[in-house]
């Protein structure tokens, strides 16, 4: 008999190519390229819209639209079941040769996303980093000839997108870019919430 390996409680992350179609991606690249005035403190290179809403443009409402059926489909991953999602927030990310940015989560929600607005340059895709707390282990084993598995592996390079692509992953998943090593980088990314979760009874409703 063979034996079998268990990849046990994985992590889902949805890769959506072409989310957005060409026509949408250039209509939000044009309308939101000078409107990236925020600074990051991390990164001089880095700029951020204010938070959007869908009076800001009619591009907003149609891309939120391609959007929340796949966010459905994540949710149904995460928790069993197709609820009703909502996109609460909304922003476009500048990101100019040179810059970065810091590995960090999104608070306050449950599942958020990227969209890809231009092309990105291949050392500077999106970067997944497993947390160092949590139930794992302290020791680690590492070195030149150590090889990298699903198992042990302490960081993932999400796929090569190209612009109209979405990434879903949970809220809490560390993640960061890069340096650009590239031109200027866009992307829109937001945070979803279900209207409500259940456990046998123990409901908490999100407005």
């Amino acid at each position: 008999m063979k034996d079998e390996v268990f990849g046990l409680f994985p992590t889902p992350i949805l890769r959506v190519p072409a989310a957005l179609d060409e026509r949408l991606v250039q209509g939000l690249v044009r309308h939101f390229s000078a409107r990236a005035t925020q600074g990051n403190k991390e990164s001089a290179q880095l700029s951020h819209t204010a938070m959007l809403n869908p009076d800001d443009s009619p591009l907003l409402v149609e891309a939120a639209m391609a959007i929340t059926p796949k966010v459905v489909d994540m949710g149904a991953l995460m928790f069993g079941q197709r609820l009703d999602w909502a996109i609460k927030e909304m922003w476009v990310n500048v990101l100019e040769t040179g810059g970065m940015q810091a590995q960090h989560i999104h608070a306050n929600s449950f599942v958020s996303g990227i969209v890809y607005l231009t092309p990105t340059h291949a050392g500077s895709q999106t970067v997944f980093m497993k947390s160092s707390t949590g139930t794992d282990f302290v020791f680690r084993n590492d070195g030149p000839e150590v090889a990298s598995t699903p198992f042990n592996a302490q960081r993932w390079v999400s796929p090569a997108p190209a612009p109209g692509d979405l990434l879903l992953f949970p809220s809490y998943l560390l993640h960061a870019v890069p340096a650009n090593q590239g031109e200027r980088r866009m992307t829109m990314s937001f945070n979803a919430i279900p209207n409500r979760l259940d456990s046998w009874g123990y409901r908490v409703e999100f407005g």
